[in-house]
């Protein structure tokens, strides 16, 4: 064998010894961190569930109010935990939090209810109000109730006007802004990158196209759009003026009026909130932790006070193994976040997945009606359609179904609904949006422009279609007439699940945006309630006087349980080797600009046909 080739040999066992190397080595690292982070966790936290007697408990809620967490991989979430900058969009389960200030109420142990509302990022009013209720039932064990804050939003605050005791930092701040729909508009974006956008819809207040199509709101939508919104804030000031025995003329919406109260406060957020009754007090962190104390006493944790933290109290109460009874059954179903076709996660709906969560319900023996819990603005229509047969599969077999509308039911959300025997919607439901559009881009001319072009035969003319390609006006002219046939298909379904004339239908219908309350007042919904409301609803439908209620949901493999479990308690300890990440305002606007994008890319309507509402984002 020559020298050239023991060279060559040798060249490869050595590059080959490198990467076996760096191959276990990868995996060994992972593998340590995974053990010691579980052995962290156990040695560090002496007893996670305990529930501690004579201690308030900590309500420190993290993340965005939801009926249903998204559904993430546990492996994955791990190491996105343990080496990225931090979790973005962190959710807390609505139906978690009641449960838990419920049996907090009548727990012997807990002596008061703190709430720490700094981490809550969003939630809907109907969601609020819910957790809110709980509040005011709490008090009615005359056990007291706490609000600290260094500054409360305006979503943060809504729950903290419950409080007895709303304490601000005397460096904090509290404003309320009211509501609004600001949109980024990308027509001009698009015309500088050359993308030919080609836009099919039926609905005079369709607007969820138009960013692709204006630089601005039409007036349309604006008028649509005010009139939700208006009444979204007139409930908003609503439930918090009677929660702090105020007057609804004390939220200042003029600059002109906050000018002057901000002047008479000395310039000072904290002491003009004082002023306006929304606060009780100004007060330090330690004066806050002694008046604590004095209640609770103290305990070896970082806040000094003997208190009994939200996640602990949760893995008591919200035992996932809790035994099922043998009664008969009011079976949920969650359907929330976008509608897609096919098979889709927790988080969101799919057509097919949560068509079988329905299917599963209908041949469960035991379940005698079911809920609907929807929270989406929509998505694909032929998804929504297949979610709407198997209701009516539901009712065929004898089940009533009855919807709980959450904070949206527009559009997709909307036809999923239609059809069940009793809706209820929040009153601040966002609903309605009945209208139908299809979207494509193509980039024929941003191809011209780098020298590229698109060129060849085919057997008919209707061949060759890309979005590489120009859109010929005839093929438009049928994917227009595809989207009106849908339209039709929408009023008319509408028109016969909820004995509305067609016409009617049709002239509240055009895309346009309703508010739970004015949505009863059309004929859209039967009821105002929240959930409790839908179940009490659907067990007097199916004659039930005595029943329990069941979450229908996509069982976990043994595997999923396992890995769920094992990294689970990884994952706590990991994310404290998290480094803070930038969060200046121009990297916002570029996650914004993805954001609105990323929705529209996700969509995957099998004709590009689609119900949903963009425009009913409230922020």
């Amino acid at each position: 064998m020559s020298a050239s080739s023991n060279w060559t040999k040798s060249l490869f066992v050595g590059i080959w010894s490198a990467l076996n190397f760096c191959r276990k080595l990868f995996f060994n690292v992972i593998f340590i961190v995974i053990v010691i982070g579980i052995i962290v966790v156990f040695s560090s936290d002496k007893n996670p569930v305990m529930v501690k007697h004579g201690s308030a408990l900590y309500l420190n809620l993290n993340g965005n109010l939801v009926i249903e967490k998204e559904a993430v991989d546990p492996f994955e979430q791990f190491m996105e935990e343990a080496f990225a900058e931090e979790e973005e969009n962190p959710e807390v389960l609505v139906r978690h939090v009641v449960k838990v200030i419920e049996n907090a109420k009548h727990d012997q142990r807990i002596k008061a209810l703190v709430m720490d509302l700094q981490g809550l990022q969003s939630g809907g009013l109907d969601k609020l109000r819910e957790i809110a209720r709980a509040i005011d039932d709490f008090k009615s064990s005359d056990k007291p109730v706490y609000a600290i804050g260094d500054y409360f939003t305006q979503t943060q605050y809504y729950l903290a006007a419950h409080a007895d005791h709303v304490y601000l930092n005397p460096m904090g701040a509290l404003l309320i802004e009211g509501y609004g729909r600001y949109a980024l508009y990308f027509k001009d974006m698009l015309e500088k990158l050359k993308v030919t956008t080609h836009i099919f819809r039926v609905g005079t207040y369709k607007s969820a196209v138009e960013p692709f199509l204006r630089n601005d709101m039409s007036n349309a939508a604006k008028e649509a759009n005010e009139q939700w919104l208006n009444a979204y804030w007139e409930q908003y000031k609503t439930d918090v003026a009677a929660a702090r025995n105020l007057s609804k003329d004390n939220f200042d919406e003029k600059l002109d009026v906050l000018v002057q109260k901000f002047e008479q406060a000395g310039g000072d957020f904290a002491q003009y909130a004082l002023e306006n009754g929304w606060v009780d007090a100004l007060r330090t962190r330690e004066e806050i932790r002694l008046e604590l104390v004095n209640l609770v006493g103290t305990d070896d944790n970082e806040l000094g006070i003997n208190v009994t933290p939200f996640d602990a109290y949760s893995r008591v109460v919200n035992n996932p193994m809790r035994a099922q009874s043998n009664m008969d059954k009011v079976a949920i179903v969650v359907a929330k976040g976008t509608i897609l076709d096919g098979e889709q996660r927790a988080g969101t709906i799919g057509g097919d997945s949560t068509a079988r969560l329905l299917r599963k319900a209908r041949l469960d023996d035991s379940v005698k009606a079911v809920v609907l819990q929807v929270d989406s603005s929509g998505g694909s229509s032929f998804a929504s359609e297949i979610i709407r047969q198997e209701v009516l599969q539901l009712q065929a077999s004898g089940k009533p179904v009855v919807v709980s509308m959450g904070t949206y039911a527009a559009s997709g959300g909307y036809w999923i609904s239609a059809n069940a025997d009793r809706i209820i919607a929040s009153p601040s439901t966002i609903t309605g949006s009945i209208g139908v559009f299809g979207m494509l881009m193509t980039y024929e001319n941003s191809l011209e422009y780098l020298g590229i072009s698109s060129d060849g035969v085919g057997s008919t003319e209707l061949t060759g279609f890309s979005s590489v390609r120009p859109l010929d006006p005839r093929f438009g002219d049928i994917l227009q007439k595809n989207v009106e046939s849908s339209y039709q298909r929408f009023i008319n379904m509408v028109s016969d699940a909820r004995g509305i004339p067609v016409e009617k239908v049709d002239r509240i219908a055009q895309g346009r945006v309703w508010i739970g309350e004015t949505a009863l007042e059309l004929g859209l919904v039967d009821e105002l309630g929240d959930l409790q409301d839908a179940v009490r609803v659907a067990a007097e439908l199916a004659s039930l006087e005595k029943f329990d209620t069941q979450y229908v949901e996509r069982p976990l493999s043994p595997q999923e349980r396992f890995w769920n479990e094992f990294f689970g308690k990884a994952m706590v300890w990991a994310a404290k080797l998290q480094f803070s990440n930038s969060n200046s305002a121009l990297a916002g606007m570029v996650r914004t600009v993805v954001n609105e994008f990323s929705v529209v890319s996700q969509l995957n309507d099998p004709q590009g046909v689609y119900v949903l509402c963009m425009q009913c984002q409230v922020k």
